[in-house]
């Protein structure tokens, strides 16, 4: 019998040579179906969960930041430099996590660092070198003020417009339990005169219940929108590169 000879595999596998999806992102839903759509919800979920850990985060990065700023002419100064920058690739790993759950947008996470020596000055030099850690800061930095406008614009809108658009189904309360005979929307005094409006007729309040469903509609392509930046952002400062 002939001997076997046993060829190297060409299936080894390489986790360096594997490349990460950068994104996976399910489709906008239709405009009909969206303001009821799970990832509609989801995204918002992300808006209002957003605007805490931004606070935290910024807090965080300016604190350890001009304190180590503040000491960077001592010994002292590195190592807090070197504390911000890990606690911030911590907090980029939170948001790829939440991306990844609330806006179906998987990022791969960078390298882990490596020092280059043995010992503590070896790993705190290699935190300072590590520019994910770096971009990872800028992200806590930059994406407060886009996360306190996405919480804002948001919730105003989703709160609105269903407000606004179930008014036919709580307009009895203002006549029954108040002096007004519906939704008042001005009162005031001018030239002697007293102006008020109220929402009372079917038409008046048909047309305020048709402007409150626009406003549902419109909710998921604005919010829809702002995340697209907190995606770009969680791609580009804290993904790999």
């Amino acid at each position: 019998m002939t001997g076997l000879t046993t060829l190297p595999s060409t299936s080894t596998y390489h986790p360096e040579l594997r490349q990460p999806a950068r994104q996976r992102s399910e489709p906008a839903p239709a405009f009909w179906r969206a303001p009821f759509a799970g990832a509609t919800f989801r995204e918002i979920g992300f808006a209002v969960s957003g605007l805490p850990i931004a606070i935290a985060g910024f807090t965080f990065a300016v604190a350890l930041f001009s304190l180590g700023l503040g000491l960077v002419v001592t010994a002292l100064g590195l190592p807090v430099l070197a504390l911000l920058l890990s606690g911030a690739r911590g907090l980029g790993a939170v948001e790829r996590r939440r991306a990844r759950a609330l806006l179906a947008t998987e990022v791969a996470a960078p390298a882990p660092v490596r020092p280059a020596r043995a010992g503590f000055w070896g790993s705190v030099t290699a935190r300072l070198a590590d520019a994910a850690g770096w971009k990872a800061m800028l992200y806590q930095v930059l994406m407060l003020p886009w996360a306190v406008l996405t919480f804002a614009l948001s919730v105003t809108f989703l709160l609105t417009g269903w407000v606004v658009a179930l008014y036919p189904l709580y307009h009895w309360v203002f006549a029954r339990y108040t002096s007004w005979p519906g939704y008042q929307l001005f009162d005031f005094n001018k030239d002697g005169v007293h102006y008020q409006y109220f929402i009372t007729s079917p038409l008046q309040i048909a047309g305020v219940s048709a402007i409150g469903l626009a406003l549902v509609f419109l909710t998921p392509p604005l919010v829809r929108g702002l995340t697209n930046v907190h995606r770009m952002a969680i791609q580009g400062l804290l993904g790999a590169r």
